[in-house]
């Protein structure tokens, strides 16, 4: 007899969500986190005074979104910040052209629409592609169809790569022809200015979290026994919400193996490569009142776009980021060497007087061996149905949940949170209201 009913494995925010709704529900629940934190790629940096995300930073659309609505439940501070799903305008952004020269306010219209252009078109291209085609396969079709000559091509194939790069952390070639089947955003999107790291430590309030317990070995049949750190727990249940990159890593083994549907799901997901440079300068030597900066052309195959969060941070801030080939060229650099190969560019745009950041932060997940990267994305062969087909029930006692299990909306905080209620609710065998999650505590 187990004084456990489920196990979560991860406190991320997957794992607290799921425990949560759970405890509140009067279940037995323990959670076992490999880290010394909570939180998993939702993580807030609180050192000289800074506030800073080195996980999630946005809610891509609050409209309808769970997140937003347990933040506001929590009472955590959101400004508004509506470009970071890297829309091609829609907010003031600051173009440099090929040649490091300020675009004109035409020219800049000019390429927007060429890009809302290729954006019609493209959906009936990606649904009438193959199994085994790649984004830039569909996106090299819809921009071929517009008859442009070849500079004009370019800069629009250049910005679906840079979108690629950002949304997914992955080159346009590795990607699914459907992997930005859910690039849409509902609503503003919203920053913390106090840190995304806030919604895990409310959610975490009153559960069983055992920090430091790295879970190796889950056998699962009648019920489920989990290994971490010399110890053996049982429960009737589980809830495991590692990323991807544990789950193929082969330092978590589950016995026996993970069945169809699941492991053909996980074999056609990968982790990313995606990693934030925050710059802090002295003083702004951007314009004021401009979203983003960004340069076209190939200065800008590496570091294309800055986001100004000077509003967030309290400081003059710069976010960039490494994404795709850069994060995995770079993925051996010192921290120094990183800001001055941004810095290059910057000084490009804005000349050799700019002043130097007076403080970096850069995030190393690809490093991180409870991560492994970012998140997930689709590689060629994969299908949209893969991320929820990864959460396939096991043996009716081990639910897997988190950002990539989701196909809606995946990678994402809110995917992570709509994973857990679902696995929930799994295991309760009943509906549950997801605001249960955070309108209450376990007792």
């Amino acid at each position: 007899m187990t004084d456990i009913d489920t196990i979560v494995v991860g406190a991320g925010v997957s794992g607290l969500t799921a425990a949560r709704l759970l405890a509140n529900a009067g279940k037995r629940v323990v959670v076992l986190e490999a880290r010394d934190r909570i939180g998993g790629r939702t993580w807030t940096l609180r050192e000289g005074g800074r506030v800073t995300d080195l996980g999630a930073s946005w809610i891509h659309g609050i409209s309808g979104s769970a997140v937003a609505r347990a933040a506001k439940a929590f009472g955590m501070r959101t400004r508004e910040f509506t470009v970071g799903s890297f829309q091609v305008d829609g907010r003031p952004i600051a173009y440099f052209d090929p040649d490091g020269l300020p675009m004109t306010d035409d020219a800049v219209r000019a390429f927007a629409a060429d890009v809302h252009t290729v954006d019609t078109v493209l959906g009936d291209v990606i649904a009438d592609s193959a199994a085994g085609d790649s984004y830039r396969q569909v996106t090299d079709l819809a921009i071929a169809a517009q008859g442009w000559g070849t500079d004009r091509a370019q800069r629009v194939r250049e910005f679906l790569e840079h979108r690629t790069e950002e949304q997914y952390g992955a080159w346009i070639e590795d990607l699914a022809a459907h992997g930005l089947d859910d690039d849409q955003v509902d609503g503003d999107e919203v920053v913390f200015p106090d840190g995304y790291g806030r919604l895990a430590d409310n959610l975490a309030q009153g559960l069983d979290i055992r920090l430091e317990h790295p879970v190796t070995f889950v056998h699962w049949g009648d019920g489920v026994e989990v290994h971490a750190r010399g110890e053996v727990l049982s429960a009737a249940t589980a809830v495991v919400t590692v990323p991807v990159g544990v789950l193929k890593s082969g330092g978590l083994v589950f016995d026996p193996q993970l069945p169809e549907p699941v492991a053909g799901a996980l074999s056609r997901l990968e982790m990313n490569a995606f990693e934030k440079v925050f710059l802090h300068f002295p003083s702004a030597f951007w314009s004021a009142g401009v979203y983003a900066v960004r340069q076209l052309g190939d200065e800008g195959r590496w570091w294309h776009s800055w986001y100004d969060l000077t509003s967030a941070h309290g400081e003059p801030t710069l976010l960039t980021f490494a994404a795709g080939p850069a994060a995995r060229a770079t993925r051996g650099w010192d921290d120094a060497d990183i800001v001055e190969s941004v810095m290059t560019q910057l000084r490009r745009l804005y000349g050799d007087e700019i002043p130097q950041p007076t403080h970096a932060s850069i995030t190393r997940w690809q490093d991180d061996p409870y991560a492994l990267g970012s998140y997930a994305y689709m590689t060629l062969g994969a299908t949209t149905a893969d991320h929820d087909d990864l959460a396939t029930p096991i043996g009716g006692v081990v639910h897997l949940a988190g950002e990539a299990t989701w196909t809606d909306d995946p990678a994402t905080v809110t995917a992570a949170m709509l994973s857990g209620h679902r696995a929930a609710e799994r295991v309760l065998g009943r509906v549950l209201p997801i605001q249960k999650a955070w309108e209450s505590s376990p007792g």
